[in-house]
């Protein structure tokens, strides 16, 4: 049970939710998460509909309280804080702007709240539009914006009281692709100049990649893994995150035998060679995951690298132009389906149809236990 005692301050995170669960009668929507966004970091929930991200999310503002745990804000315990005394702001997916006040107004809302001199108003709304690069917008009426201009004058609103920590529950998501992808840049910019703790809520992959300094993938109710964009699009931990952010190969192996520079596996007829993994038990049955973009075609440049012994005999399925890259969808010999990208100019492309030998380096695959 929690004292109410602040914690020591020093390198206090921005926000720490310990053993954090969440109940709707019998629905159990958080299951005891734990984690720490530190101060100044760029942070996502990232998983997919119905896996508690915007639970988590609106616990941290305090429009949810936890069934059980404790929320942190700068170490002060906060589960009993109303959202109004909590020093956050929270932008919601639809924005909730007002459509009766221009945009000088709806910036200037907070601080009014706030009984702030008229002259110190006018100069945080100033400051607020020219770090979204707004600035001559303070008359425009919301109807007469951009979804795009719509977006940056709810993150100047937000921004404006100058909250320690801005939460943003799927902020982009109703703005068209081209769009999207250039508010993505903006966002960490404006994030990276005014300093501000940034927790994001998303169900795009590629778009908590592109920002986050740190992620953490949820899946019903639990965070699967915290880390990195590289992190966890590189070393998976467990199925749902290997599947969840990208495409991935997944073959099913038994470990034959282990030791310090490798695992030698066996997959049905074919003998493999992963990482080192001390959880790899000879016997054991472990899922082996291969990014698309690691494989390579036997041949084509695998000289350099090696393939450590690992190959597949396959045909191909499919070649798919993607522009950059081409797709290629294999079945090997044993029924496994494969997804290989290679870039477009690399090479002759391979037809429908080809048969070919597949290849990776040992270090280019991960060794799944759940």
């Amino acid at each position: 049970m929690s004292t109410g005692r602040p914690r020591e301050a020093s390198a206090l995170p921005a926000v720490e939710l310990e053993h954090v669960h969440k109940w709707y009668g019998s629905i159990h929507a958080v299951r005891g998460i734990s984690l720490r966004i530190l101060q100044n970091e760029f942070f996502s929930l990232l998983g997919p509909s119905g896996c508690g991200k915007t639970t988590v999310l609106r616990m941290i503002s305090g429009f949810e309280t936890p069934t059980e745990g404790t929320v942190y804000l700068k170490g002060e315990v906060a589960n009993a804080i109303p959202p109004y005394r909590r020093d956050t702001n929270l932008i919601f997916q639809h924005l909730a702007l007002f459509p009766h006040l221009d945009v000088y107004d709806n910036i200037a809302f907070g601080l009014r709240l706030r009984r702030l001199p008229r002259p110190e108003i006018a100069r945080k709304v100033r400051a607020a539009l020219e770090l979204v690069d707004l600035v001559g917008y303070d008359t425009r009426r919301i109807h007469q914006l951009s979804g795009g201009q719509k977006q940056r004058i709810a993150i100047a609103r937000a921004l404006v009281n100058e909250p320690a920590v801005l939460l943003l529950d799927e902020p982009l998501g109703a703005l068209d692709l081209r769009l999207r992808i250039q508010m993505q840049v903006e966002l960490k910019e404006i994030q990276h100049r005014v300093g501000t703790t940034f927790v994001y809520v998303t169900h795009d992959q590629t778009e908590a990649m592109t920002m986050s300094d740190r992620i953490a993938v949820m899946n019903h109710g639990f965070v699967e893994q915290i880390g990195t964009s590289r992190d966890v699009y590189e070393r998976p931990r467990t199925r749902f995150v290997a599947t969840f952010l990208g495409d991935s190969n997944l073959l099913e192996a038994q470990v034959e035998s282990s030791n310090a520079d490798q695992t030698v596996l066996r997959a049905g007829a074919a003998r493999l060679i992963g990482p080192a993994d001390a959880g790899a038990t000879p016997g054991s049955s472990v899922t082996l995951c291969v990014r698309p973009e690691r494989l390579r075609f036997a041949g084509a440049g695998t000289a350099s690298g090696g393939d450590d012994g690992n190959r597949l005999d396959a045909r191909v399925r499919d070649a798919i132009f993607k522009g950059a890259v081409i797709e290629y969808r294999l079945v090997t010999e044993s029924g496994a389906r494969l997804i290989l990208q290679a870039h477009a100019d690399a090479a002759r492309p391979v037809e429908p149809g080809a048969a070919v030998t597949v290849t990776w380096r040992k270090e280019d695959g991960v060794l799944l236990t759940e």
